[in-house]
């Protein structure tokens, strides 16, 4: 009689922002305290990228979609480093609290399934435009290179459906993976592979038809292409199939992450 709430009765209602606020700082903070890897050498390992291939093919006024080389390569490498460390920051909390036997730390706080995934994916898709931040100032000061915004909504736009659709994905690799080798292999044949042969380093308007088609399968593609158009105003495929495509993944990611979660597979089991 002197309970106030039934045992296992909920006693927050709506959003716990606090508790959300305070996960969301707490990702944050993680990768930072270590930017030196998680941000500043994720944006030197994609100016190398940079230098390498514009000193390799940038020469002798090569041109793609009617742009100059290395100004069609630049938006690519931007939001290719954007993805690959959307999925390494999504991929490696849980994973690494199961590894560690303090997955506790996330189930026990007073946070819905939502919550949890937005504070997770949160901090992944934050990461992702530090680091696409980092490469396109160092980008503004790079000799021959143009990287002026022009379409910024655009940009944004499938800036933060491939953020969100990598981090999706890691989180879902961390749920499943039981060691950090299984993140590997998720990491090295699935995301590097796709990230390359997006259209990254080439338009696909120069492959053969059925190239062109496994291409268009590829939602990276989709993701390098409209951010391109951001910075070019010119795109091989139209930008409202692949905002519509991007939109639905993601739809389909997050909804997966939740039915995970909420059942505690490989998590609470």
């Amino acid at each position: 009689m002197w309970l106030r709430n039934e045992p296992g009765a909920p006693v927050l209602s709506g959003v716990n922002w606090v508790g959300l606020k305070t996960l969301y700082i707490k990702e944050v903070r993680r990768f930072f305290k270590v930017q030196m890897q998680t941000v500043w050498a994720p944006a030197v390992t994609t100016l190398l990228y940079l230098v390498i291939f514009t000193v390799a093919l940038g020469r002798g006024g090569r041109t793609v979609l009617g742009v100059d080389f290395a100004d069609f390569l630049a938006p690519g490498l931007i939001v290719m480093a954007m993805l690959q460390n959307a999925f390494a920051n999504s991929s490696f909390s849980l994973l690494v609290g199961k590894m560690q036997g303090n997955i506790v730390d996330y189930l026990l706080p007073p946070l819905s399934v939502g919550e949890l995934i937005a504070g997770l994916v949160g901090a992944a898709v934050t990461r992702a435009f530090l680091v696409g931040l980092a490469v396109w100032l160092a980008m503004l000061f790079w000799p021959d290179v143009s990287v002026t915004v022009r379409e910024p909504l655009g940009l944004l736009w499938f800036a933060l459906m491939g953020s969100l659709m990598l981090s999706f994905l890691g989180l879902l690799t961390s749920i499943w993976a039981d060691k950090f080798d299984h993140a590997a292999v998720i990491g090295n044949f699935v995301v590097t592979p796709l990230s390359l042969l997006s259209g990254t380093f080439y338009s696909v308007e120069q492959l053969s038809p059925t190239f062109q088609a496994i291409s268009h399968a590829n939602p990276f593609f989709y993701v390098i292409s409209g951010f391109r158009y951001g910075f070019l105003e010119v795109t091989d495929s139209p930008l409202w199939i692949g905002a519509a495509v991007l939109l639905v993944i993601n739809t389909a990611l997050w909804g997966t992450c939740y039915a995970l979660l909420k059942s505690g597979w490989k998590i609470k089991n």
